[in-house]
């Protein structure tokens, strides 16, 4: 390579030069230098025929730079220069990254430009990683944009489309990626972002390839892994579901042949909650639990029986005699839903305000774990649409989505949709995040932290109970009745004892023998202040309130001793870790 002064009228940039076809480059922050000093590097060039003239490989900028300072004088200096030599693209190409890399670091569109004419020059993806110092990985996922339709690689290059966007669009196919783009560029239309993308690619059913408990080599659905090849899904819910359920089959059998007293199926629509359960051995006749979920995770919980059974034991000197059948609880399974996500959006709110007692509740999420602590944030696994819609119009949900802006905006996250502990991926992982974090005031980091834990909380646990008396929760402040609530009412009883709270005894007793659709509509009108009724304000069903109480005497409605256990109500002393495992035992 030989060095020398060349002419700036003898110079010209190189199609070979990584930027050649982008607009008027920015050149504001080295022009002033360049005037005081003239240019100090040396820009790399290449013969460009044989009058004397040169194209520039790398030092577009500079070039320009010196342009603009040179305006008027009749004899520009010349520029000081490294001469390639002819003809050799690829090295061209190369010389023009790495020097661009080094000053102003390219987005990953022209990335991949450049690596893509590497790659048709005869470079393999391990030698473009190697020349630029990336790892494989990276230079694979520069390389997957290729497959996506220009005009969503235009998008991403204008910073339109985040980074999880864009990955979960490498997992569909030409005709979805024309789809969503209609939705991307219709202004009425609502084109899905970041993790409900993948729920809109696979209709709802994104199962991972992690989740599956046999051999996924054995495995004959097709499976689909996006272009950056980290992540696998079935294509085929109904397909993976009956491998899964063989090998479930199969461990059952398994279990049982190995002497345990039974295998029960706890099914993706109910939790396996350990409050409910002790743990007991295979020789006093101890269960095993396969909880099963909706994303085609499977636990197994060996060695439980319910409390109940081991409190019957316990009267009955040990004996095991058979349960007696128990009377049909007032509260259905979808009330029950309903109620533990609206209570769970309650806290959840009122927990992203209060930082000190998320950081011990994460602090012992660490030690104990958690259902949710991997971490992921709490997705509800909903069918009912009127509940879906319940949940989103919430208070709770929009306190929580204030909050949420308010500390992506503190970690400089673009994307308003993301929960924060998915959003990582717009700051090159968990390094881009702790750097911002240690930039950061400790009091920001704790209401990052609450964020992250209300995130986090799963519902319907003893956990949300104690919480809630620990924040004295008021429901009438989150949560108002609405169609929702009152259509998942089944019982005659509780619809009497509710009217009885909204309107009055008398009232009350006058339509008790009224069918369930009139008691309702009373009910609504009461509340809503139609119909000739007065009004009733800040009405909360007793399910709702901390702790839950019932209308009849059939119950079913769960009562929590945590709160008093962790002695969290009224105590100046800071919850002990060890007080938290107690409680999760």
């Amino acid at each position: 390579m030989e060095l020398c002064n060349i002419e700036i009228a003898c110079l010209s940039v190189s199609k070979a030069n990584m930027r050649h076809c982008r607009k008027q480059p920015d050149i504001s922050d080295i022009l002033p230098s360049v005037k005081a000093r003239g240019v100090l590097v040396p820009l790399l060039v290449r013969p460009a025929g044989e009058d004397g003239q040169f194209e520039i490989v790398a030092g577009r900028r500079r070039y320009h730079a010196a342009l603009a300072s040179a305006e008027g004088d009749e004899t520009p200096p010349p520029l000081p220069c490294a001469i390639l030599e002819a003809g050799d693209d690829a090295a061209a190409l190369e010389a023009s990254l790495i020097e661009n890399v080094a000053r102003q670091d390219p987005d990953e569109v022209t990335k991949w430009g450049t690596f893509k004419r590497l790659v048709k020059e005869g470079r393999s993806s391990d030698d473009i990683a190697e020349t630029f110092g990336l790892s494989a990985i990276k230079v694979k996922r520069i390389l997957a944009l290729g497959n996506l339709l220009p005009a969503i690689r235009a998008a991403y290059r204008a910073d339109d489309i985040d980074v999880v966007t864009i990955r979960h669009l490498t997992l569909a196919t030409k005709a979805q990626q024309k789809s969503w783009l209609e939705l991307f560029k219709d202004e009425e239309a609502y084109a899905p972002r970041g993790h409900q993308l993948k729920a809109w690619l696979f209709g709802g059913a994104s199962i991972p390839t992690e989740a599956a408990l046999f051999d996924i080599s054995t495995y004959q659905g097709h499976v689909i892994t996006d272009l950056f090849e980290d992540d696998g899904y079935f294509a085929d819910a109904d397909q993976f579901w009956i491998a899964q359920n063989a090998e479930i089959e199969r461990r059952r059998a398994v279990y049982l042949e190995d002497g345990w007293s039974a295998v029960e199926i706890v099914p993706p629509e109910r939790y396996f909650q350990t409050w409910e359960y002790v743990h007991v051995s295979k020789r006093n006749g101890g269960r095993v639990y396969v909880d099963v979920n909706g994303r085609g995770e499977v636990a197994f919980h060996e060695g439980y029986l319910t409390r109940k059974e081991v409190q019957r034991q316990a009267a009955n000197g040990g004996s095991d005699e058979a349960p007696t059948t128990s009377a049909r609880p007032e509260v259905t399974n979808p009330m029950n839903e309903y109620l533990d996500l609206h209570r769970h959006g309650a806290v959840r709110a009122g927990m992203a305000t209060r930082p000190d007692l998320a950081l011990r509740v994460a602090t012992a999420h660490m030690i104990c774990g958690s259902p949710l602590w991997q971490v992921r944030p709490f997705e509800p696994r909903l069918q009912r649409q009127a509940v879906v819609e319940s949940i989103a119009r919430s208070r709770a949900e929009t306190a929580l989505a204030d909050r949420r802006r308010g500390v992506q905006a503190l970690l400089g996250f673009e994307c308003e949709n993301a929960c924060v502990v998915q959003a990582h991926d717009h700051m090159d992982g968990i390094t881009g995040v702790v750097r911002k974090l240690l930039c950061l005031s400790d009091d920001d980091v704790l209401a990052i932290l609450a964020l992250v834990m209300a995130e986090t909380l799963t519902p319907g646990t003893e956990l949300v109970e104690a919480l809630g008396l620990e924040l004295a929760t008021d429901m009438s402040a989150w949560w108002s009745a609405d169609q929702a609530f009152i259509d998942l009412i089944r019982d005659r009883e509780v619809l009497v004892a509710i009217l009885s709270e909204v309107a009055g005894q008398a009232v009350a007793e006058a339509h008790s023998h009224e069918k369930t659709a009139t008691l309702k509509r009373l009910i609504a009108d009461c509340l809503e202040g139609t119909g000739d009724r007065e009004k009733c304000e800040n009405w909360v069903p007793r399910w709702l309130g901390f702790p839950p109480s019932a209308y009849t005497e059939r119950g079913g409605v769960g009562t929590v001793t945590a709160h008093q256990r962790l002695g969290l109500s009224g105590s100046e002393e800071p919850v002990q870790p060890e007080q938290l495992h107690e409680a999760a035992e």
